[in-house]
């Protein structure tokens, strides 16, 4: 199978730690080489009540990873008898990583610290940081996450940072687009913004939805 015939997500995701938790972010575009594969792909997953994830990469690896940490980490508080931190879920999704699967990652969640984000790289190592963008349109999105992210953003702002941010992918970036998808992590656990409330906002920052 040449790299052309692997379906990928293409993709841009974002997680951005904001005043009471995180917020990730994906657009809905999968490709198989200059082909547009499919317009309704998930890329933001709950891994528990507490932690999410976003994925970039070859689906297939994607969907297995997925599958696998959600089930570590729901044994983990089973075993614990409390849920497991964000670090701890980076440091495990990273250890994972080493095995050979072609992904970047973005853990995200809120534990007895606070809000966390982390990216994750192909060779396993993970790094913690207030904003971060990774996937093909990364780059237009980091450039918008720059002039629009500040510390302590509302829940509110940083649902608006991350819709302008992949409106700017999705515009340059061939592999983004078709939609969106933001989830929320805070004190109460994992919320998904519904699609209603993302269009009405794309509206009225003046996007045209889907993306």
């Amino acid at each position: 199978m040449s790299n052309e015939d692997i379906l990928k997500t293409g993709t841009t995701t974002i997680g951005m730690k904001i005043k009471e938790g995180v917020i990730l972010a994906s657009d809905c575009r999968a490709t198989m080489g200059h082909i547009i594969a499919h317009s309704e792909v998930q890329k933001v997953y709950p891994l528990s009540d507490n932690l999410g994830m976003t994925i970039a990469g070859v689906v297939g690896d994607a969907q297995l990873m997925v599958r696998f940490i959600q089930s570590e980490v729901s044994i983990y508080s089973m075993k614990r008898g409390s849920p497991m931190s964000v670090r701890s879920a980076a440091t495990l999704i990273g250890n994972v990583m080493r095995n050979g699967f072609y992904l970047g990652l973005i853990v995200g969640g809120h534990d007895s610290t606070g809000g966390h984000v982390f990216s994750v790289d192909g060779a396993g190592g993970f790094i913690e940081d207030d904003f971060i963008s990774i996937g093909s349109g990364s780059t237009f999105a980091m450039g918008s996450l720059e002039a629009s992210f500040k510390k302590d953003m509302t829940k509110k702002e940083a649902i608006d940072a991350a819709i302008t941010a992949l409106n700017s992918a999705r515009r340059r970036d061939s592999a983004s687009g078709d939609g969106m998808l933001i989830s929320y992590i805070g004190p109460k656990g994992y919320e998904e913004v519904p699609q209603d409330q993302i269009k009405a906002r794309c509206e009225e920052l003046g996007f045209v939805y889907p993306c």
